[in-house]
């Protein structure tokens, strides 16, 4: 399988999301900003505001080829005499709606290769809601669990866990929601992560969980887009925002090394909120709604 197969399937996949995202929304459209990397290859930045639903969300597709960098090579442990080259293509998406009652949603598919034939997928998809539904957590994981289970029964515990640590507020010792999957370096035919599976079958579990996004995030702004909500409630959505700042910029892998890389800053920080809040010391009152999200912001949370 080349390279070229799997940018067109993301290509494709970015192209489905934002037709799906755009009918619900029934307003909005994604505006496309086209870019180049400094090292070679580019993107496309597709951006939403302002909708019926959606506040400000991002698709975003790219395909980079290069130098691996002075800290890649390190966290790889590759040989710093080598002459290894990359090519680097995902989409990348992250939702932030109107209503404190429509959850956020980040999900990034990727594919890694290097000049001397090395691979791996990566990704994840994981659910930010600011007032926990139950029934929206069960069923997100639900949807997830068969997904993995028709690639490998050992991928939903496995990265269902890598999910509650990845994704995961050390300082506020909460998660940054309720969790989801999360998986990297999924090698072709090697035992471990990726259960030995070859390449076109890796590539049919991640290009499976890319395709999930559309029909469950949709599902829930139909839901939840009309839903009523108070002053106290956009307060507590603001605050929540501010957590998934702090996550993103202090914690986010992908945020640090883009950065870090000399990355597309915009790209990069398309992430994260309109507007966010921090209240000096806010604790929400007890027995309140927002209490009850709290307590479910934890690792470990057994779903399904």
């Amino acid at each position: 399988m080349q390279v070229e197969a799997i940018e067109d399937f993301f290509k494709n996949l970015q192209d489905n999301i934002c037709h799906a995202i755009e009918e619900e929304d029934g307003k909005a459209q994604f505006q496309e900003d086209l870019w180049e990397h400094h090292s070679g290859g580019g993107g496309r930045t597709r951006l939403i505001q302002n909708g019926n639903v959606i506040e400000k969300g991002g698709v975003n597709f790219s395909s980079v080829r290069g130098e691996v960098h002075p800290r890649l090579r390190k966290q790889m442990e590759l040989d710093e005499n080598d002459d290894h080259h990359f090519t680097a293509t995902g989409v990348s998406i992250v939702m932030h709606p109107h209503s404190p009652k429509v959850p956020i949603i980040h999900m990034n598919v990727r594919y890694f290769e290097l000049s001397d034939g090395t691979c791996w997928f990566g990704g994840g998809i994981d659910l930010t809601p600011h007032y926990v539904v139950e029934e929206d957590a069960r069923l997100f994981h639900q949807t997830l669990k068969e997904v993995c289970d028709r690639h490998h029964a050992a991928f939903y515990p496995a990265f269902k866990q890598w999910a509650d640590d990845y994704f995961y507020i050390p300082h506020r010792d909460e998660t940054r929601g309720v969790g989801g999957i999360f998986f990297d370096y999924l090698k072709p035919d090697e035992p471990g992560k990726g259960q030995g599976l070859s390449k076109a079958e890796l590539f049919q579990f991640v290009g499976e969980v890319g395709q999930s996004f559309a029909p469950l995030y949709t599902g829930f702004m139909q839901q939840h887009r009309d839903e009523p909500f108070t002053e106290v409630e956009k307060k507590w959505q603001y605050l929540r925002r501010g957590r998934y700042v702090e996550f993103n910029l202090v914690w986010d892998r992908g945020t640090k090394f883009g950065l870090e890389t000399n990355g597309r800053t915009e790209s990069i920080l398309m992430s994260l909120p309109p507007q966010a809040q921090w209240e000096y010391n806010f604790a929400p009152a007890p027995d309140s709604p927002e209490a009850e999200t709290l307590a479910l912001l934890k690792k470990g949370i057994d779903w399904v």
